[in-house]
């Protein structure tokens, strides 16, 4: 039966593509609904500040008049000024469990990038780092975080049928919150603060910590870009993450190293995991979902993990277990029962190693997959 392939130009249509997944997933207990609202300010080149260097084609199939998939064709200029590629990214990808739907949309895809004179496709990837990224291949009887996307195991092999092979996996993994920890780490940390001159600032209150956002965001671009696909950050998109995300912050779980002269040598932020609350809101924030939002930022079994950065040249001095000390430390008093991390490169064994100091196992595989088009 006939695939109609329409291009979303319209609000109305980009509404329609932002709403499709939820007649999909409607009856999944892993997939994590977005806000509504956030998506079509995502989507939205006049509202989100990535289109400052990036655009997007975003496509929808249909069959007999009813929605059966939908893709966006990214096309980051700053990745490819970065890397000197010719590489078009693809996500937002869903489609019901049909083949030829999904060949479709990858067709439709492929064809804007090579108009476009891209030689490559990858994804699933966003417009920037702060975008969900990867296709999940391990874990799927996991709920995941808020930052990250679930998808039925179909969709990799739909990839691969058409053509995709692996580019890069990233992992994560969940961890057991410990009612103590060894004295003898503790005793290590004070031991590096005392050797380095290096502080961990206790934040007593979210506008203290928010002070911190533009060097959090400088030191995560420069943490950042050795890692595949990264791309550095404008002082826009600075301060518009800051705005989208802060209302989930709680400064005990977020914490800064600091030198004697007060600037920023290292930073971790975690929160308390979303995703159950948005399968809660179901999208909206009216008339009821700001009540499950606030339910979720006061529950205490979960903890999300989600950046953590250090300047080169305090790497090896033990930055990263003085953050980690001082979240876990907190995380223990305010009951937290398991952690969850964000997505990790399975090359990046340095951030693995942090784990190592909790029961912890992998939870997830979630894979970027990448395929000729010219």
């Amino acid at each position: 039966m006939k695939v109609d392939i329409q291009t979303v130009d319209s609000k109305k249509q980009l509404k329609q593509f932002v709403k499709m997944p939820f007649r999909f997933f409607e009856k999944d207990p892993y997939w994590v609904p977005p806000l509504i609202m956030d998506e079509m300010e995502t989507l939205d080149a006049k509202r989100n500040p990535a289109f400052e260097t990036a655009e997007s084609r975003m496509f929808m199939a249909f069959r007999n008049g009813e929605p059966v998939g939908r893709i966006a064709a990214i096309l980051s200029h700053a990745a490819n000024e970065k890397y000197a590629s010719l590489n078009l990214r693809f996500g937002w990808f869903n489609v019901i469990e049909d083949y030829a739907v999904a060949e479709a949309l990858l067709d439709a895809a492929e064809s804007w990038g090579r108009e476009k004179g891209m030689k490559t496709i990858t994804g699933p990837q966003g417009f920037t780092d702060m975008d969900s990224e990867g296709m999940l291949i391990e874990g799927f009887d996991l709920i995941p975080t808020i930052a990250q996307i679930y998808n039925p195991p179909f969709y990799p092999r739909f990839l691969e049928q058409y053509g995709f092979e692996k580019e890069i996996d990233y992992l994560e993994f969940r961890a057991k919150v410990p009612r103590e920890l060894p004295e003898r780490l503790f005793t290590l940390s004070e031991r590096l603060k005392q050797r380095s001159n290096l502080r961990v600032l206790e934040c007593d209150s979210k506008r203290r910590l928010l002070k911190y956002a533009r060097p959090i965001f400088e030191l995560l671009d420069e943490t950042f870009a050795e890692i595949y696909g990264s791309v550095p950050t404008t002082e826009k998109q600075t301060d518009y993450y800051t705005k989208k995300y802060s209302m989930f912050l709680d400064p005990r779980l977020c914490k800064v190293v600091l030198n004697p002269e007060n600037e920023l040598v290292g930073f971790m932020i975690s929160m308390p995991s979303m995703s159950v609350a948005f399968q809660k809101a179901c999208g909206r924030i009216l008339p009821f979902g700001w009540f499950h939002l606030l339910r979720g930022l006061r529950q205490r079994k979960v903890l999300d993990f989600y950046l953590a950065g250090v300047k080169k040249k305090f790497r090896g001095m033990g930055v990263d277990l003085m953050l980690v000390l001082a979240v876990a430390e907190n995380a223990m008093k305010m009951g937290f029962e398991t952690a969850e991390s964000n997505v990790e490169l399975e090359t990046n064994t340095k951030i693995h190693a942090q784990w190592k100091f909790f029961e912890h196992y992998q939870a997830r595989r979630r894979r970027i997959f990448r395929k000729q088009i010219s």
